[in-house]
């Protein structure tokens, strides 16, 4: 008998006439496909340097809810989505089906690949998923924006025996991981723009570093700098042929965008005030060795998706604010780690990784508002946690007493790591005050530019804590991330919380939305009609497939081949 499995990861059979997807007309879950269903549409031609690829296996994300929320008004949209409607699915395992003939030499049927979803053409952001038709349709074209873009190829070969789940789930995963490979400039940037603020501050200042022949900025904005200072950096300048401007207003300086920002003094307002100015990638500097009279609201938004940073010493040399505490985006080995918001498909992620990472935390603290998504995450991880020395504990901070006996033995020190998962102001704001010295706090929540946190400053000079953030990843992160799962590092099926067909997927949309499940939905575009159906109950429904679960909860390589054999028409 023929295997079916074995016959569709060969992917050379006759295709269909018809093409089957979700179109997205406008904002909102009634523009999403017609009638509540997907739509059929003529199967795409296929140019001589173009592929036709099967979508195999797409995840739902929280980014797709974004779309249907915005319509056209989201930042990646540029169309008129009515007449040209969004295809959404962008963490995507897909085969390739058809080679048009200039590729033929490159490409063949049955390759396998993952995509970098970002694609960028001529600086443009053409996303799969966005611009570019998605995973929730069965079949789509590839074409030189993908093959040929600004970063070249976007697709990224998959192992034969990885799994579809496994290697479309990499995409969310290679976010996770990027995280901890951030990099942040440890001085003023050589050939940028510097602006000195004066802050009431009278400290002998210096500049040990980054202000010399090697390295210099080379524009310089001077704002109430105390005199010393000031004629000692109009004579490095004129020696450096640094541009000088004098007498700065900090309400309109002459210079929108600033690379580096130093604050002489712990005076909030300027801090906040001087903010609005930064660059991507921008660093705020504050030399003081006196707490600030109040916290300082600062845009958490943009700490996230423009990588803005807050340094700080307590002088009297301003390059070692940037240096003498460099940024860590690593968890620090044998700290204490603490996951604010961790119930959710991405939570899980990073604490799965912070489990299994060589050199873990000794304590791992991961708090949610849901009772049962912690039960699910403890019933996860805490036993694997515990058999690696560490410390596991979860904590709903809606049970007063519980949380505060929990939260009790890292009140002294404070958390060495802490990322923070729930975009809400207040959250991010609360969990700034537990960090300890030398702690980092990750924003990895998507909380929009403009977002405003009251967060206390002080800690940046006086304890040297540090706020990071980041959005997406890198095409090199995704390479990195496939490689950790096909040679076993790290388990993306484990994320897997429920499976279902296409017809399926505005069911997952919208338990995305509501936050039902604790991981990842997975839709498979070519399997039978299958409700949505979360991972557990696959025991009455599918117990051919249960059986090959891990501990009757997790997906696995051997249950998707099981599932496909059964599930495929």
């Amino acid at each position: 008998m023929r295997d079916k499995l074995t016959d569709y990861r060969r992917a050379d059979a006759s295709l269909p006439r018809r093409n089957r997807l979700w179109p997205l007309y406008g904002a909102g879950f009634e523009s999403l496909g017609r009638d509540d269903q997907p739509i059929d549409v003529p199967m795409p031609d296929v140019g001589p340097d173009e592929l036709l690829v099967r979508h195999d296996a797409v995840g739902l994300c929280f980014s797709d809810i974004k779309i249907i929320r915005l319509g056209e008004d989201h930042p990646r949209i540029y169309r008129d989505m009515e007449e040209n409607p969004v295809v959404q699915g962008h963490e995507v395992s897909m085969s390739v089906v058809g080679v048009g003939e200039n590729l033929r030499d490159q490409y063949a049927v049955g390759d396998r690949f993952i995509i970098q979803a970002d694609i960028y053409l001529d600086g443009v952001s053409l996303a799969y998923g966005y611009e570019i038709q998605g995973g929730l349709s069965q079949y789509n074209v590839i074409d030189q924006r993908v093959l040929n873009g600004d970063d070249g190829n976007y697709l990224i070969p998959v192992q034969p025996e990885t799994g579809y789940a496994e290697s479309g789930l990499t995409e969310p995963w290679a976010c996770v991981i990027a995280a901890y490979e951030l990099a942040y400039r440890t001085g003023l940037k050589a050939g940028g723009t510097t602006w000195i603020v004066g802050a009431g501050g009278r400290a002998p200042y210096t500049i040990g570093a980054g202000f010399d022949a090697d390295s210099h900025p080379a524009r310089l904005l001077l704002t109430d700098v105390p005199e010393s200072l000031a004629a000692w950096l109009r004579e490095r300048a004129d020696r450096l042929g640094v541009e000088v401007l004098d007498g700065v207003d900090v309400s309109s300086p002459p210079v929108e965008e600033v690379d580096d920002i130093v604050i002489l003094g712990p005076d909030a307002d300027l801090i906040e005030a001087a903010s609005t100015h930064l660059v991507d990638f921008g660093v705020v500097a504050i030399i003081a060795d006196e707490p600030l009279s109040r916290k300082v609201a600062v845009d958490v938004g943009r700490i996230h998706y423009n990588r803005w940073l807050y340094v700080g010493g307590t002088g009297p040399d301003i390059a070692q604010a940037y240096s003498r505490v460099p940024v860590r985006s690593t968890l620090k080995p044998g700290g204490a780690a603490f996951f604010v918001g961790a119930g959710g498909p991405m939570g899980r992620m990073h604490v799965q990784r912070a489990i299994q990472v060589a050199n873990h935390p000794a304590a791992i603290v991961c708090t949610d508002v849901s009772d049962a998504r912690l039960d699910d995450l403890r019933q996860t991880f805490a036993a694997e946690a515990e058999a690696q020395g560490i410390t596991f504990v979860c904590a709903n901070p809606m049970e007063k007493e519980a949380y505060a006996a929990a939260m009790a033995p890292f009140e002294q020190g404070g958390f060495d790591d802490i990322v923070v998962l729930a975009p809400v102001p207040a959250v991010i704001a609360d969990a700034a005050t537990h960090l300890g010295s030398k702690g980092v706090m990750n924003v990895f929540a998507g909380v929009a530019r403009g977002t405003v946190s009251e967060i206390d400053l002080s800690d940046v000079y006086l304890k040297g804590t540090r706020i990071i953030g980041q959005s997406g990843s890198s095409i090199d992160d995704l390479r990195l991330m496939l490689r950790q799962a096909e040679s076993g590092a790290l388990s993306p099926n484990r994320s897997v919380a429920a499976v279902g067909s296409l017809d399926a997927a505005k069911e997952g949309l919208l338990a995305v939305r509501d936050a039902v499940f604790p991981g990842k939905i997975v839709i498979y575009p070519h399997i039978k009609d299958l409700p949505l159906t979360a991972v557990p109950d696959l025991e009455e429904k599918l117990p051919s497939v249960y059986a090959k679960l891990k501990d009757g909860r997790e997906w696995t390589v051997e249950a998707e081949k099981a599932f496909l054999r059964e599930m495929l028409p």
